[in-house]
């Protein structure tokens, strides 16, 4: 299949999107606004409750990019698509990456390795999140969260099979905490929410609808997020990537300057 078409319901701006994604040989390329960059031209332009990248001075911009570029990651996709969005942000879907994953497959692309690679072991701070990277022949991602919650396992990890990420991280859904959420609730940015879309942590219950809540979900989605993240960034690299309460703009920081430092380089 050529063409697959994904609509749904941008989160913080309430409109009806479309994206399309279209298989075209060369490198992965995102399309807004009529403005076309690939995907190492984008640069992060903010991380406020999602990432967001731009190319092109600004002419492109598209929010809330994570779960379809984790997608993209977890299945191997590194060339041959183009991302074409018909407004300002990717949709919700389902709050993380199984929808997308979905898609992508109905592309049906041949699973490539990744273009970059760990070359040295390091250490990158970045405010309260710690990164330390280190040199292997398979890609291992996992992460590790911070939160007094004993119901929740803090701990997820992925070593590069496109079946486990299917299966267990792209169903793991967003989560907020409740005053989290309700601030979300208070600058609108909610109503549009799907409950079965996200899992929000109260005091006194775990909220969602749908499948069961999980123990090590919230886990789960930290680490879908990261590998998005990293996406920007070529990766996940080939090697070890560990993640000490990673978030959107703690990764954005480490992982350029890992590249910039020259512990990430191109295979």
């Amino acid at each position: 299949m050529q063409d697959v078409v994904v609509k749904g319901v941008g989160l913080h701006t309430g409109a009806p999107v479309t994206v399309r994604l279209r298989a075209r040989p060369g490198a992965v390329c995102l399309r807004a606004g009529g403005v076309e960059a690939r995907i190492d031209e984008l640069v992060v332009a903010s991380t406020l409750r999602a990432t967001t990248v731009e190319a092109c001075g600004g002419g492109l911009r598209v929010g809330m990019v994570e779960h379809l570029f984790a997608a993209l990651a977890g299945l191997g996709v590194y060339d041959g698509v183009v991302i074409e969005v018909d407004g300002p942000e990717l949709p919700l879907l389902d709050g993380a990456a199984s929808a997308w994953c979905e898609a992508v497959s109905e592309l049906r692309l041949p699973r490539q390795t990744p273009r970059f690679r760990v070359a040295c072991d390091a250490v990158i701070d970045c405010g309260d999140s710690r990164y330390q990277l280190s040199p292997s022949d398979r890609v291992e991602v996992d992460v590790c969260l911070v939160l007094d919650d004993a119901r929740v396992t803090p701990e997820a990890r992925w070593t590069g099979e496109a079946d486990d990420f299917r299966t267990r991280v792209a169903p793991a859904r967003t989560f907020a905490l409740a005053h989290d959420f309700e601030e979300l609730a208070r600058l609108g940015l909610s109503r549009h929410v799907d409950p079965a879309s996200v899992v929000v942590l109260a005091p006194d219950a775990v909220h969602c609808s749908g499948r069961p809540y999980r123990a090590d979900e919230p886990a789960r989605h930290k680490l879908l997020d990261l590998m998005g993240d990293l996406y920007v960034h070529g990766g996940p690299p080939l090697g070890r990537v560990s993640a000490l309460r990673p978030g959107h703009g703690a990764n954005a920081q480490a992982f350029l300057r890992a590249r910039e430092d020259g512990a990430i380089v191109a295979r």
